[in-house]
C-alpha cells in the first residue's frame, strides 16, 4: 500500500517550483535594493517565544501551534510565524550593537494546525521583512512602498494596500474600554471565541471572520477615532509619506490583525481573487516587542506574505523548466560524442539535455520541444565524419553548421 502525504503538507512540483523561484528572486532583488539583508532562521524554537510575543489569547497560540516536548524535556514549537524568531536572533546575537538600524528579510516554511483551504495550508511558506531601530514614519512608508513595488515587479496589480493605526500603550487601554462597552450588549450575537476573549482581547472581535460577529461589530467605534496626539501625528505622517512616494492606499478602520504585538501602523495587501481569505501580505509596527522578549527598548516594523497565495495570483502564467541546448543523436558513437559535449558545456554554465535512450530523431525533437530548448544540435554518423553538427534555433527554425567544439557551440548559443 502506498503512503500519501499528510493533509495540509503539500509537495511543490516541477512547473510550480519555477514559479516559486521567480517570486523569491524578485523578492531578493527588491528587498536588497531597499537595504535589507537575508537572515535564515531555525524551524524549531522554544514555545515560550511565541506565547510571549504573539499572545496567549490569539488563535495561533491557543489552537494552531505544533508544539511538543522533545527528548530533553524542552517544550518546543515549529515556528508559526517569522517575526518572533527574527527578534529572538536579533537580541541573542546583539545585532543592535553592530548597527543602529537593522533591515532583515527571511524566507521559509511556517506551521499552523488549521483547516487547509485555498492558498492556506498547515505547512505554508512566508517571505517577510523586519526593520528594527527606527520609529520615524518614513520607514513605515518605505516598507509599504517596497511591498507594493514587489507586486509591481511580479506584474501583479490586483492587491490593494489598506492601512490602519492600532494606537499605543497610552491610548489603546481607553479605547479597549470604549470597545468593551459597545460589545457588552452584543455578546449574545458574538461567537464563542469572541465571548471568551471579551475581557482579555476584545479587539479580536473586530477581526473575527464569522458572519454574525462581522455584522454585530459593523458599527463598532474605530481605534483611529481614539488615538493619542503622538499616534495621530504618526499616522498622518505615514499617509503623507505614502503620498510623496506615489503609493496608493485606503484606510480600513476595522483592521486589527491577529497578533497581540502590533502597535500604531498596521496594513494588509488584499485581493478579491482568492475568496474570503483576501490578504496576501500583512504586517505592522511592534514597538514594544523587542523589549518584551528581553532586548533593548527599540522600535520595529515588519510584514510577511504567503508564497502560496502569491503563486495563486500568478496561476495564469506558465513557468516551466527550459534548457539552452538539446543534443539530438543518431548512432552509438554520436551518443558518446554528445555525452562528452554535454558534460563539457554544463561545466561552462550551459544548460544541456540529451536523450538517454536510442529513440528516433522525431521522438528526440519532441522531447527538445517539451523542454523548451532554445537550440538543438543534431549529430549523426555523417556529422561525426565531418566534425560538424547541425545547430537549429527552435524559435525561428534557422539552421547552421557548427564545429563540434565546446567553445564554438557556446559562442553560437549566446
Amino acid at each position: 500500500m502506498s503512503i500519501s502525504g499528510i493533509k495540509g503538507f503539500n509537495d511543490i512540483l516541477p512547473g510550480d517550483v519555477e514559479k516559486w523561484h521567480f517570486i523569491e528572486t524578485v523578492a531578493r532583488q527588491v528587498f536588497q535594493c531597499n537595504g535589507f539583508s537575508e537572515i535564515r532562521l531555525p524551524i524549531l524554537e522554544k514555545t515560550e517565544l511565541f506565547s510571549r510575543s504573539i499572545g496567549d489569547t490569539t488563535d495561533i497560540v491557543e489552537k494552531e501551534m505544533y508544539s511538543f516536548t522533545d527528548k530533553g524535556e524542552n517544550r518546543v514549537t515549529m515556528r508559526p510565524e517569522g517575526t518572533a524568531s527574527v527578534i529572538r536572533a536579533f537580541i541573542e546575537h546583539k545585532l543592535y550593537a553592530l548597527d543602529s538600524v537593522n533591515k532583515l528579510y527571511y524566507m521559509g516554511p511556517m506551521f499552523r494546525y488549521e483547516r487547509p483551504q485555498k492558498g492556506r495550508y498547515r505547512q505554508f511558506h512566508q517571505i517577510g521583512a523586519e526593520v528594527l531601530g527606527v520609529s520615524d514614519p518614513k520607514i513605515d512608508a518605505q516598507l509599504l512602498t517596497m511591498v507594493k513595488s514587489f507586486f509591481d515587479e511580479l506584474g501583479i496589480t490586483e492587491p490593494k494596500l489598506e492601512i490602519n493605526s492600532l494606537g499605543c500603550s497610552k491610548c489603546r487601554p481607553a479605547y479597549r474600554e470604549v470597545l468593551k462597552d459597545f460589545l457588552r450588549e452584543k455578546l449574545p450575537l458574538l461567537c464563542e471565541d469572541c465571548n471568551r476573549r471579551f475581557e482579555t482581547n476584545p479587539l479580536r472581535a473586530l477581526d473575527c471572520k464569522i458572519p454574525g460577529c462581522k455584522e454585530a461589530t459593523a458599527n463598532a467605534p474605530a481605534m483611529v477615532e481614539h488615538l493619542c496626539l503622538e499616534c495621530e501625528e504618526h499616522f498622518t505622517a505615514v499617509q503623507g509619506y505614502l503620498q510623496v512616494a506615489g503609493t496608493s492606499y485606503s484606510i480600513n478602520s476595522k483592521m486589527v490583525r491577529g497578533l497581540d504585538y502590533y502597535t500604531r501602523t498596521t496594513f494588509e495587501l488584499v485581493t478579491g481573487l482568492l475568496g474570503a481569505q483576501s490578504a496576501v501580505a500583512a504586517g505592522g509596527r511592534y514597538d514594544g516587542l523587542v523589549s518584551e522578549l528581553g532586548g533593548p527598548e527599540l522600535p520595529g516594523i515588519g510584514f510577511a506574505m504567503g508564497v502560496e497565495r502569491v503563486a495563486l495570483l500568478l496561476s495564469e502564467r506558465e513557468f516551466k523548466r527550459s534548457c539552452d541546448l538539446f543534443i539530438v543523436t543518431h548512432g552509438e558513437k554520436a551518443q558518446e560524442k554528445a555525452f562528452a559535449l554535454m558534460c563539457q558545456l554544463q561545466t561552462k554554465g550551459v544548460s544541456v539535455e540529451l536523450d538517454y535512450e536510442s529513440k528516433s530523431l522525431k521522438s528526440q525533437m519532441r522531447r527538445a520541444d517539451k523542454l523548451s530548448a532554445r537550440f538543438t544540435l543534431i549529430i549523426g554518423e555523417e556529422e561525426l565524419e565531418k566534425g560538424k553538427g547541425q545547430l537549429k534555433s527552435m524559435a525561428n527554425g534557422e539552421q547552421q553548421e557548427v564545429i563540434l567544439d565546446v567553445e564554438a557551440i557556446k559562442s553560437l548559443l549566446a
